[in-house]
């Protein structure tokens, strides 16, 4: 399959905006952490109140896999495209409903319980979200750049991320200017969320032009039936559970490395530079953005490296930058000057910008094309949430325990020894094909010398395509 450069930009484009979507939400609400805590649990003990705000996150990680579960398999028979449009829709229009949300000030500790709901309708929506994006994305790359095709769904969910940072950081400023000190706590808050209106509309138009992926039509194709292997089947929850229970636990393994540094960069660190380092709010949001933006500069660097040497050398690199850097880096940040925050938080995102690179075209390729988002839904978002997601609430719960300002990071190592078992039972899948797909190429020439050459390559494996079967030849 020679692929199609229009329908591919059309693609990255419309899975991307997303992407951004989703992260502009979660950098917004990270970032208003404190704030968020004092309009939302007036009357509670500080810490307890931010532990309060904090399982937010945690509430919406409860049904993000309940998303994947449904989502995931629901779009492996009725296609990518419309799933991914009913997915940036609710995330939209939820993101949207917080931003009018009352405060506990109007009617007490209530106020939780719409905040809390509205979070678990973002979190079911991007239960089909990454896992759909990634393998759209992956399904319309060729095979020899898929790494850094798919690497700009995490590049702009860190733009997003940024741009969700800046968004406050703006906010704050402006209306504290105009309105005075306690501008935010008296309804700029709210400005941010409301952002999402005209940003969700056009978010949505994006995805209204977004084509199916050629892989999944060619899967749902009449005449491509193989009865004989479990491979081209699509399976709900309990199939994939027990036909590919490997690739989960590697999946999962891998993401809760990923996922747990990532959310600790992203989620945590502006409320931990305000609570243990004493950094202003503004000043923890304007310390984030230009390390997010050179994360998101950094994301296709390594990607790329991953199509020339490979996924499991990338992500080996990723693994033991964890390890070495992670205590440093909250010692680090500890000196409390402007320098030290910033190389503490580059520190961190060195390991975080080597998974990130990863995860759209590792975690797709683990799975057959028939039952590709379903597996990704499962895999991605339930360890996402078991053990990123919640990965601000516990490493504050671990601290507030402890009284050791290093939970954060040890909290991140764990993961990423877990990841290196993950690592030695994962094949490579750089320059392959996808499970359950014929190769893909950019080009009519790249085809007929694979033509050519396929009985002598290694990479290509033809028990693992949509291969018409005739009276047992292929």
């Amino acid at each position: 399959m020679i692929v199609n450069k229009k329908q591919m930009r059309r693609a990255q484009i419309g899975a991307g905006v997303g992407n951004f979507m989703e992260w502009y939400d979660f950098g917004i609400y990270g970032y208003l952490a404190v704030t968020i805590t004092a309009v939302f649990t007036h009357g509670m003990d500080e810490s307890v109140g931010l532990l309060v705000t904090l399982a937010g996150f945690a509430v919406s990680f409860v049904v993000r896999p309940l998303g994947g579960m449904i989502l995931g398999p629901l779009g492996d028979k009725v296609g990518r495209q419309k799933i991914l449009f009913l997915t940036i829709s609710m995330m939209a229009i939820a993101t949207a409903l917080i931003g009018l949300l009352p405060t506990s000030h109007t009617i007490g500790l209530w106020a939780l319980i719409p905040l809390y709901l509205l979070k678990m309708v973002q979190g079911f929506s991007t239960g089909g979200e990454f896992s759909g994006v990634a393998t759209y994305v992956s399904e319309f790359s060729s095979d020899k750049k898929r790494g850094l095709s798919t690497s700009f769904l995490n590049s702009q969910s860190m733009i997003g991320f940024a741009a969700g940072a800046g968004t406050v950081a703006i906010t704050t400023a402006v209306t504290t200017s105009i309105w005075g000190e306690n501008a935010m706590l008296d309804g700029g808050w709210r400005i941010p969320f409301l952002i999402a209106i005209p940003l969700g509309a056009v978010v949505i138009w994006f995805r209204t032009r977004t084509p199916e992926t050629p892989a999944f039509e060619e899967e749902l194709e009449d005449h491509i039936r193989h009865p004989e292997g479990s491979l081209f089947r699509r399976y709900g929850v309990l199939g994939i559970l027990r036909n590919y229970w490997p690739a989960v636990l590697i999946g999962g393994s891998l993401t809760a490395a990923d996922s747990s540094i990532s959310y600790i960069l992203t989620s945590y660190m502006p409320a931990y530079l305000e609570t243990e380092v004493g950094v202003s709010t503004m000043g923890a949001a304007v310390a984030t953005v230009p390390i997010l933006i050179l994360v998101a500069v950094g994301i296709p660097f390594m990607a790329r490296l991953s199509d020339k040497i490979g996924r499991r050398p990338v992500y080996g690199i990723g693994i033991t930058s964890s390890l070495l850097l992670m205590i440093p880096a909250f010692a680090v940040v500890h000196i409390g000057t402007e320098w030290s925050v910033y190389l503490a938080m580059f520190m961190i995102a060195i390991p975080a910008t080597c998974f990130l690179a990863l995860t759209a075209s590792a975690l797709p390729a683990l799975f057959p094309t028939a039952s590709r988002y379903g597996g990704m839904g499962i895999t991605h978002n339930v360890a996402l949430s078991a053990f990123g997601g919640t990965a601000p609430f516990f490493s504050q719960f671990l601290l507030n325990l402890t009284g050791n300002a290093y939970a954060p990071a040890f909290y991140v190592m764990f993961f990423s020894l877990v990841a290196i078992v993950a690592l030695f039972f994962m094949k490579e899948s750089a320059g392959r094909p996808l499970l359950g797909s014929v190769p893909v190429v950019e080009t009519r020439e790249e085809a007929e010398r694979l033509a050519r050459e396929q009985h002598h390559d290694e990479k290509v494996d033809t028990s693992t395509m949509p291969i018409f079967v005739v009276d047992g030849k292929r």
